[in-house]
């Protein structure tokens, strides 16, 4: 994970404890075309449909806006039910501009990546890069050139897996998760450390949050020494409502502000029962205040 490809993934970047006060903006579910139910899928605190929308900002101007989207359906790469996420940033200050798409397909059984696909836009900067996994043959090859290496894990986690993975984590206070599950093997093992709970305001409300310092050994936003924070609700969906990194070399913090949330219906049947009650009570508790 080189500069370029830790700052998009930065800008894009993912009950009572963690319930937000005042006016959050949360909508329904999509449930117009969302897949069934998958009794052997990974039970997760996401779902097909989830999609968060981010103000980025550098010091204490406002520079765009990103999202962390989900689809509705389930796609399939190679045979493999795989979830299609996607991040995206525009942005602009007067000497430079932003504009990134990354896209990952991950199993929604093993959560590992298939398909990993990076589109960067960054001031002078173009890349393109076409990644597919192969854990059969622990082998990454890139369909944009003859490019190819072995993979650093046999389930292996691409920048923006790895986000949505992390959610899926215990996350307690105190505890540090060593994980050797990057794609690349220079990017491992990946350091997890839970250091505080916290409350963040942002745009979509108040919240009780996990605050989490990620630590990936390559230079960039994630290095060790970038101080990268990442604040998850501190409730069982882990919302990504803030993150915080300095940029190398550059003055101000980067800042990622939760504004806007469209929840997804998990496709494990005891997770997708609870975001609909969870859902369910959200609406009464708002429909109470009106």
């Amino acid at each position: 994970m080189n500069r370029a490809g830790l700052l998009g993934a930065a800008l894009v970047v993912l009950s009572g404890a963690g319930a937000a006060h005042g006016q959050a903006q949360v909508e329904a579910p999509d449930t117009s075309a969302v897949d069934p139910v998958d009794p052997r899928a990974a039970r997760t605190p996401f779902g097909l449909g989830e999609h968060l929308v981010y103000r980025v900002k550098v010091g204490i101007f406002g520079v765009g806006y990103g999202h962390m989207t989900l689809d509705s359906q389930v796609d399939t790469v190679r045979g493999h039910r795989t979830y299609r996420a996607t991040m995206g940033i525009e942005g602009r200050l007067t000497f430079a501009s932003v504009d990134d798409e990354y896209q990952s397909w991950f199993d929604t059984r093993s959560l590992q990546t298939w398909r990993y696909i990076r589109d960067v836009h960054q001031i002078n900067y173009k890349s393109l890069r076409h990644f597919e996994m192969y854990p059969e043959r622990r082998r990454w090859e890139r369909a944009d050139n003859d490019e190819f290496g072995t993979l650093g894990s046999s389930l292996p986690l691409d920048d923006v897996s790895f986000i949505y993975f992390i959610r899926t984590l215990p996350l307690e206070v105190g505890k540090t998760y060593t994980l050797n599950r990057y794609f690349k093997d220079d990017g491992n093992p990946v350091v997890i450390r839970v250091v505080r709970r916290d409350q963040r305001e942002v745009g979509a409300g108040t919240f009780n949050t996990i605050v989490v310092e990620p630590i990936i050994k390559t230079d960039g936003l994630f290095g060790e020494g970038g101080e990268a924070e990442l604040h998850f609700t501190d409730d069982e969906r882990r919302l990504l409502v803030y993150l915080k990194s300095d940029i190398p070399n550059f003055p101000g913090s980067l800042t990622l502000h939760l504004e806007n949330i469209q929840e997804g219906l998990p496709l494990h049947p005891a997770n997708r029962d609870r975001a609909r009650a969870r859902h369910a009570e959200t609406a009464i508790t708002t429909g109470q205040r009106r």
